[in-house]
C-alpha cells in the first residue's frame, strides 16, 4: 500500500528506486551447552570461510571505488581471522567449556578487545580492538544466519534506507548505483547531508520512522527537493515522479551555461562563489559545476580516511593534487578538526561530558603540536603549486591566533633554511564560529587576512542548541536576526581593516540567505559543489542596492527567523 513521509529535503534531486536497508540486523543469542563439540566447530569454520570471503570482496570493492590504501583496513580483517591464536581459542572454548559457538566468539572477542583497549600507551595496538569487534560482528552474523548491510557491495540501483549515516557510510556509497538516501534522523546540516550534496546525490533525513515503514527491496520515490518520500508509489506517481526529476534536469542543464560565467550580480558587482570539498576526489563536482575557488577544503576527512596518523608526504600530496587542479584559483585549506562528533581510532580524545565545547580543533593541534608541525609543513610545501589561504577552526581568542600562526612562521623558516620552495602567497585566517570571537571581530581583523564564517556551528553556540539533537532542532535558525547581527558585524569589521569576508557554512548555498548576505556585502560564498551553478544563477537577478536595504531590514526590523523568510520572499519575487 502506498504510504507517504515527509522529511527535511537534504540534498536536491529525485529518484525512484528499491529500498536498501543500511541497519544492523538483531546478532541477539543466548549461551547454551552442546553435544557435538565437533559439530559445533565445524559451524565455526563455516562461519570464518564465509566472514573471509566476504571481506575479500568488500575488499576488492572498496580497492577500485576508494584506493588501495582504504582498503587495507580488510587486509587487516582478513589477517585477524587467519590467525590461528584468535580462531584457535575459539574453538578450543568451544570444545573444553562445551558451549555454542556463538558464545565462545564472544567470550575470546571481548578478552582481545579488552587485551587492546587496555594498551593506552600504544594508540596502533588500541586501534586493534576496533578491528577485532567489527570481525566478530561479522562472523556472529554468519553463525546466526543473518545478513550485514555492506555499501560498499551495492551492484544495483538502490534507495539506502538507514537511522543515521555516519560520514564513513556515506563515504562508502557509489552514485552509480546510490540513487538516494533516505534516513529517520539528521537535518541539513548533518555531516551526511553534506556528503550527499558534494556526491550530488538527492537525499531525505529527518523522516523520523523510514527504517520502520519500508522493507528491503520495497520501491521508493525520494525528492531532494522538497523532503517528500513515497513508499510502493503507484505506476501514475512514478511517473509523475519521473516528470519532475526530467525537469530538475532540465534546470540542472540551464545552469549548466553558467559554467564558465561569473558570479555578478543585476547591478555588475562580481562576488565568488567557491566549493567546499573534503577530499581530492570531490575536485570533479567543484570543475564540473565551475566553482571559482575552493572556501572549504575539510582536510580531517585525510585523518578520518587514514588507518593512522597520515604522513606529511600523504599530505603533501593530497594538498598538492588539490592545489595544482585549482591554479591560479585559490584553496582554502582548513587545518585539522577532530573532536566533537568527529574522533580517530588511533588518536584517543578524553571522555568529556560535552566534546562539542571540549578538546578539539585547534585546542587538539595547539596541545599536540607535533601533529600540527606536520600539518603546516604538508601545506607550506604544497603552497607552491597554487594559491593557498589555511584557517583555523574553532578560534576563540586572540592569544589562539598567534599561537598558531607563531608555529606556522617557525615551520615556514625551517623549510626556506633548508631551501625548500614555498609559495610567497600564502593567506592566514580563522573560521569565524564561536560568538566571543564574532562579538571581537574588529580587534581579530588586525591580525587576520580573512575570515571565514562557520554558520553550522556559530548558529549551535549561539541559539545554544545541538543541530543533531530533533527536541531543539527548531532552534537552528539561520535567518534569527542574532545571528544576521553577528554575521554583519563580522564582515564590516573584515571591510574596515582592508580584508575580506567569506562564508563556508551550509548558509552561503541557501536561497533565502543569498540575498541576505548580498546586501551584507560578504566576499566569498562556499558551498556544496552541486549549488554553485543555481546560487549564481540567483545572484544574476538580485540587485545589491535593492539587498542593502533588505539586510538592513533584516538585521534592524525584524524580530524572528520568519519574518526575515518572509521578507526575502517579498524582496525577491
Amino acid at each position: 500500500m502506498t504510504k507517504q513521509l515527509k522529511g527535511i529535503a537534504a540534498s536536491d534531486g529525485i529518484a525512484t528506486a528499491k529500498a536498501y536497508m543500511l541497519v544492523q540486523p538483531d546478532l541477539s543469542f543466548n549461551q547454551s551447552s552442546i553435544k557435538d563439540a565437533d559439530a559445533e566447530v565445524q559451524r565455526l569454520h563455516s562461519a570464518l570461510k564465509q566472514s573471509t570471503e566476504e571481506l575479500q570482496l568488500i575488499r576488492d570493492k572498496a580497492a577500485e571505488s576508494l584506493g588501495e590504501e582504504e582498503a587495507q583496513v580488510f587486509d587487516a580483517h582478513m589477517m585477524i581471522l587467519a590467525d590461528p591464536e584468535f580462531t584457535g581459542a575459539i574453538e578450543s572454548k568451544v570444545k573444553d567449556d562445551k558451549i555454542n559457538a556463538e558464545q565462545a566468539l564472544k567470550d575470546v572477542s571481548d578478552t582481545f578487545i579488552s587485551m587492546f583497549e587496555a594498551m593506552t600507551d600504544n594508540p596502533y595496538m588500541q586501534e586493534r580492538a576496533a578491528d577485532i569487534r567489527d570481525v566478530s560482528t561479522r562472523v556472529l552474523a554468519h553463525l546466526l544466519g543473518r545478513a550485514l548491510p555492506n555499501p560498499a557491495l551495492i551492484d544495483s540501483e538502490v534507495i539506502v534506507v538507514a537511522h543515521d549515516l555516519t560520514p564513513s557510510d556515506t563515504a562508502q556509497l557509489n552514485k552509480k548505483y546510490v540513487k538516494a538516501f533516505v534516513t529517520d534522523i539528521g537535518g541539513r546540516t548533518a555531516h551526511s547531508a553534506i556528503m550527499a550534496r558534494s556526491l550530488e546525490i538527492p537525499a531525505v533525513v529527518g523522516t523520523k520512522s523510514i527504517t520502520e515503514d519500508v522493507k528491503d527491496g520495497q520501491m521508493l520515490t525520494v525528492d531532494g527537493l522538497t523532503g517528500d518520500v513515497t513508499i510502493d508509489p503507484t505506476d501514475d506517481q512514478v511517473k509523475a515522479s519521473q516528470k519532475e526529476a526530467a525537469d530538475y534536469a532540465a534546470q540542472k542543464a540551464e545552469w549548466a551555461t553558467l559554467k564558465t560565467a561569473k558570479s555578478i550580480t543585476a547591478d555588475g558587482k562580481h562576488f565568488t562563489i567557491a566549493a567546499n570539498i573534503g577530499t581530492p576526489k570531490d575536485l570533479d563536482g567543484v570543475l564540473a559545476n565551475g566553482a571559482e575557488a575552493v572556501g572549504l577544503y575539510r582536510s580531517e576527512f585525510l585523518y578520518m580516511d587514514s588507518a593512522e596518523l597520515p604522513t606529511e608526504d600523504d599530505q603533501f600530496e593530497a594538498y598538492k593534487q588539490v592545489l595544482e587542479t585549482m591554479s591560479p584559483k585559490q584553496v582554502v585549506v582548513r587545518t585539522m578538526d577532530i573532536g566533537g562528533d568527529k574522533h580517530l581510532p588511533y588518536l584517543p580524545l578524553p571522555e568529556e561530558q560535552n566534546p562539542f565545547l571540549g578538546y578539539r580543533a585547534i585546542r587538539i593541534s595547539l596541545d599536540r603540536d607535533d601533529i600540527f608541525r606536520t600539518h603546516l609543513r604538508a601545506l607550506l610545501r604544497a603552497s607552491a603549486y597554487g594559491k593557498l589561504g589555511i584557517m583555523f577552526p574553532m578560534i576563540a581568542t586572540i592569544a589562539e591566533f598567534e599561537a598558531a600562526k607563531k608555529i606556522f612562521e617557525e615551520e615556514k623558516a625551517k623549510l626556506v633554511a633548508d631551501g625548500v620552495k614555498i609559495g610567497d602567497d600564502i593567506e592566514l585566517g580563522m573560521m569565524m564560529e564561536i560568538p566571543a570571537a564574532a562579538v571581537l571581530a574588529d580587534q581579530f581583523a588586525k591580525h587576520v587576512d580573512f575570515f571565514s564564517i562557520g554558520t553550522n556551528d556559530l548558529i549551535g553556540y549561539t541559539m545554544a542548541a545541538d543541530r543533531g539533537n530533533e527536541r531543539v532542532s527548531y532552534l537552528y535558525q539561520p535567518y534569527n536576526p542574532s545571528i544576521l547581527r553577528l554575521v554583519k558585524h563580522i564582515i564590516d569589521a573584515a571591510h574596515k581593516e582592508g580584508k575580506w569576508a567569506g562564508m563556508c557554512g551550509e548558509a552561503a548555498g541557501d536561497p533565502v540567505m543569498v540575498p541576505i548576505l548580498l546586501g551584507m556585502g560578504l566576499d566569498e560564498y562556499s558551498m556544496s559543489a552541486s549549488s554553485v551553478l543555481k546560487v549564481r544563477s540567483l545572484m544574476k537577478k538580485l540587485s545589491t542596492e535593492d539587498m542593502k536595504k533588505l539586510a538592513d531590514k533584516a538585521v534592524n526590523e525584524s524580530e524572528s527567523n520568519d519574518d526575515n523568510i518572509k521578507l526575502v520572499e517579498e524582496f525577491t519575487k
